[in-house]
């Protein structure tokens, strides 16, 4: 059995995870990122993306969608975002709906740089939305 780590993934509404894992995978800004026991100390910035997360004795990863924050790694991991959400509790709709939203926003003129990204981001965020409620991107490949 691999070494296992404590994880907590924090949101300012709940604590939305708290368990023993044995491997953690998720999107820095520099692209995705393994941890596991006894990893060397980081603390990195997350992009919106999808949170992977291998427990304790599990052969399978269960997946999230996160909306960007941070990792810290040192003798446990813990994750703050601003939003997490299982597969189940995803309305697929409602995310298509606010791609949408953003994707019209870029088309309309004038654009500070300011609208611009907080249209992409709304868009990277709909879209991982979307992927964790199909199973996620690693799962479709």
């Amino acid at each position: 059995m691999a070494n296992s780590i404590k994880l907590e993934v924090i949101t300012p509404e709940r604590l939305f995870y708290e368990g023993e894992v044995e491997m953690v995978i998720v999107r820095t800004l520099e692209g995705d990122e393994g941890f596991m026991a006894n990893h060397a100390w980081a603390c990195k910035l997350l992009a919106t993306g999808e949170l992977w997360i291998q427990e304790k004795g599990s052969k399978d990863f269960r997946v999230a969608a996160i909306a960007g924050g941070y990792i810290d790694v040192q003798n446990m991991i813990v994750i703050f975002t601003d939003s997490a959400e299982w597969p189940e509790e995803i309305d697929e709709e409602r995310a298509k709906a606010a791609k949408e939203r953003a994707e019209s926003k870029l088309k309309i003129e004038p654009k500070d740089s300011m609208e611009i990204e907080l249209a992409r981001l709304a868009i990277a965020r709909a879209l991982t939305r979307m992927h964790v409620k199909s199973g996620g991107y690693r799962r479709r490949r």
